[in-house]
């Protein structure tokens, strides 16, 4: 059974699919973009691959900005305080 694509999958397929690049060019890390996560091959052949291969970058580079937010969020969120167990000796 195949599925029916949904209007906005027709509609990229009707247009060429534009380079998600945002001109912050530096490589991060793990060697990703730091402006539009892809990788250095990736930004490299960008002109070379066809459409289907676009937007699959394109769906790898959402899965990677998606898992840097949630680190990001992890890192900046306080971590859970512990309840501090009371003095069993203080005479207050």
């Amino acid at each position: 059974m195949q599925q029916k694509p949904s209007p906005a999958s027709a509609q990229l397929e009707f247009f060429t699919v534009p380079s998600p690049c945002i001109g912050v060019c530096q490589s991060g890390p793990r060697g990703y973009c730091v402006g539009c996560f892809r990788s250095r091959d990736e930004r490299l052949y960008w002109l070379k691959t066809d459409d289907a291969t676009r937007r699959q970058i394109i769906n790898a580079c959402h899965r990677r900005k998606k898992a840097w937010l949630r680190k990001k969020n992890e890192i900046n969120e306080p971590a859970p305080s512990t309840p501090q167990q009371g003095d069993l000796f203080n005479d207050e």
